[in-house]
């Protein structure tokens, strides 16, 4: 298999393995007091502050969770329950749309959605009209799109909307451990992620919380005092401690996987599109992720592409939308047509990527199309 779908989960990185192992192979619950429990928590402290060294944050701003659906929930909830509008994006995961959409749910009203323009950038008219129009809760805008790979440039949105008195949440899930992100600098007040898209283990991540952040204290699972009581039930220690040592992993690789995987993007896209006639690269103009690309092959339906080509392990978008039959709403919001949006292959390439991978994936893409094209030519002639 040739694996380019890291945005739905990446490889367990070689010092998560050893470091969850290691983990699952002691006992203790991290809250007990004796010496088995204080071994637990001191991997839970330990990973807390290899993850806030790769955030550039402060171990105490960080709760750890099941992962970004868990702490975008969280963020949402908590950050709306202050009052006013929460204001979001076209273009977010589910796991931020369908959380606003829940907690506005008795008065939807209150639930603001930015459009974008067709390179997937967010028009900020409707997000200045919102925040000088009334009170405003929180804005919620990802960094780096799962699609596309689009980037958001916070700096500037923060700025305009804490001047307004609102606060800041990002779900940073496909950015952390990609590119570099320091919170010194990036003035967010709360930010989401999960460990597996950067090569930790499935089933945990975090919640960045600035401190200071002023939040109505709202978890959503309660009956233990937990993270400080934001999230009550026994630590994942295994899981955490996995997710530090891919945190530090990916802190001491990220100029070198940053380059070396933009590189292998650009090199996966200029031979397609020089082998494939008429694809086309989704937010090719505009600042991306440095290992994703989103493809349309227009008439071409994806899963036919993706179904002939089976030794490469791609997408037809999002893997936690797998098997819907709606098309692609980020496409949709750029303005792409439905055909168009259900044409769209998503590659997505990371730390382990080679460019023996991008050579395969180029022939196997590009053979999958011309089979593709030739069976829909032979049921189409009459």
């Amino acid at each position: 298999m040739v694996y380019l779908d890291y945005n739905a989960t990446a490889p367990l990185r070689p010092e998560a393995l050893e470091a969850t192992l290691a983990a699952l192979h002691s006992v203790g619950n991290a809250s007990s007091m004796h010496h088995l429990g204080r071994g637990a928590a001191d991997r839970v402290d330990a990973a807390r502050r290899q993850l806030a060294d790769l955030l550039s944050c402060a171990p105490g701003e960080i709760i750890f969770t099941s992962g970004a659906t868990e702490a975008n929930n969280l963020a949402l909830r908590t950050a709306y329950a202050r009052g006013g509008l929460l204001v979001t994006t076209a273009v977010e995961h589910p796991a931020v749309l369908e959380a606003a959409r829940a907690v506005t749910a008795e008065q939807p009203a209150s639930l603001v959605v930015l459009p974008v323009d067709g390179d997937g950038i967010v028009d900020l008219e409707p997000l200045d009209a919102a925040l000088h129009g009334g009170k405003v809760a929180l804005v919620s805008l990802m960094i780096g799109n799962n699609e596309t790979g689009v980037l958001t440039d916070l700096v500037p949105i923060c700025k305009a909307v804490h001047d307004a008195g609102a606060l800041v949440h990002t779900d940073a899930t496909q950015y952390v451990g990609r590119l570099p992100l320091d919170l010194r600098e990036i003035d967010v007040d709360l930010l989401s992620l999960s460990a597996h898209k950067f090569g930790g283990p499935q089933g945990v991540g975090a919640l960045f919380i600035r401190r200071g952040t002023s939040l109505p204290h709202r978890p959503l699972l309660v009956g233990g005092g937990h993270e400080r009581g934001w999230r009550a039930g026994t630590l994942n220690v295994a899981g955490i401690t996995g997710l530090g040592a891919a945190a530090e992993a990916a802190r001491l690789q990220l100029a070198h996987e940053a380059a070396q995987t933009a590189a292998l993007r650009d090199t996966l896209e200029a031979a397609l599109t020089a082998q494939i006639e008429d694809c086309r690269i989704n937010g090719a103009l505009v600042p991306r992720l440095p290992g994703v690309t989103s493809i349309t092959f227009p008439g071409l339906p994806a899963d036919a592409v993706l179904a002939a080509m089976p030794h490469v392990a791609a997408s037809d978008g999002s893997a936690c939308s797998s098997g819907a039959p709606s098309p692609s709403h980020v496409l949709l919001a750029m303005g792409h047509s439905r055909d168009d949006a259900d044409s769209t292959v998503r590659f997505s390439l990371g730390y382990a990527t080679t460019q023996r991978d991008v050579e395969r994936a180029v022939a196997a893409t590009t053979e999958a199309v011309r089979h593709v094209r030739s069976v829909m030519a032979a049921t189409a002639e009459p």
